[in-house]
């Protein structure tokens, strides 16, 4: 029998735990010819979580979970929990709800029909409209500029043979990100739309600083812009620059007594060269930064519990 695995990430999410294991639970009852199991990985969660995920397992054997010793991110926890689950393939989903529980049986048909990876595109969403339009424009630029395919409105919901996990496990990546992975590195997939549903209970953990360190990693892993446009601003602005002087030393030498442009441009040519070199600077320190964090190749995650890994681990 084949066993699927659904791996959920984890934060401050006590009020969906529960419903959200009921709901995926009700949909396998209608696949009898498959088994499955639940597998939860919690990012140091602050409020009851952890207390509902230890009843539930004590509860129910086919539901697990990993306590991380810290907050890892929301790359690498959900990253880490694909390579510890035992399934045939897994499917991954977030814990808000956000990801509906009914697209399950339409993954595995399309996994059966021979797909390795199985992906959700949003094609519509019930979040902020000002918020989706700045998403539509991110995944846009980095499409335009990526060297590597990239999938617009793709989160991350989907599912992924076993076969495409062990892909991940080799990759020993300690700043992964999953979506352009799939996007590089990824089987031949099926895509199926659907509408993104609001958030059941519980506020969302994003803001704008953990959403600027997702767009950042894919920026500086799959783009060179950032490097190139530093270089063509810098040569432009140089050579506009020299154009400038030029023409004033002209205005200078042919009207010696009368011409006297005053220090307005100085200061403005000042203060605009070095705004645009600290914007560079910063985003060459971006690039730098990722470098850094794969020379260091810190642990994904550092575990604290498991819990029902038992059987698999003896």
């Amino acid at each position: 029998m084949k066993r699927i695995s659904v791996l959920i990430p984890t934060y401050n999410e006590m009020d969906n735990v529960e419903p959200l294991s009921q709901a995926i639970i009700a949909e396998f009852q209608k696949l009898p010819q498959y088994d499955y199991e639940i597998v939860y990985i919690d990012n140091d969660s602050k409020d009851e979580t952890r207390d509902r995920l230890r009843k539930m397992c004590a509860e129910n054997k086919k539901i697990k979970a990993i306590f991380n010793a810290k907050n890892f991110g929301q790359n690498n926890s959900p990253y880490y929990g694909l390579t510890q689950t035992t399934g045939d393939c897994v499917i991954l989903m977030c814990a808000d709800f956000q990801d509906p529980v009914s697209m399950i049986p339409k993954f595995i048909e399309e996994w059966e029909n021979g797909y390795k990876i199985v992906i959700a595109i949003k094609t519509s969403s019930r979040e902020n409209k000002f918020v989706r339009f700045l998403r539509t424009c991110y995944y846009k630029l980095i499409k335009k500029f990526s060297d590597v395919e990239q999938i617009e409105h793709f989160t991350g919901f989907g599912l992924y043979d076993r076969s495409f996990v062990n892909v991940l496990k080799d990759l020993n990546d300690p700043t992964p990100f999953l979506r352009g992975i799939v996007a590089e590195l990824g089987y031949r997939r099926k895509e199926i739309p659907y509408e993104q549903q609001r958030r059941k209970a519980g506020k969302s953990k994003n803001n704008f600083f953990s959403l600027y360190d997702v767009a950042m990693l894919s920026f500086t892993s799959y783009t060179k812009i950032g490097l190139r446009l530093a270089t063509f601003v810098g040569l432009f602005i140089a050579f506009a620059s020299f154009i400038i002087a030029l023409v004033y030393f002209i205005l200078k030498l042919c009207y010696w007594d009368t011409f006297s442009a005053g220090m307005a441009p100085m200061l403005i040519g000042i203060f605009f060269l070095g705004s645009v070199q600290l914007i560079f600077l910063g985003l060459i320190g971006e690039y730098i930064l990722s470098m850094n964090k794969r020379i260091m190749n810190r642990p994904l995650v550092i575990e604290e519990e498991r819990l029902n890994f038992e059987e698999e681990e003896s």
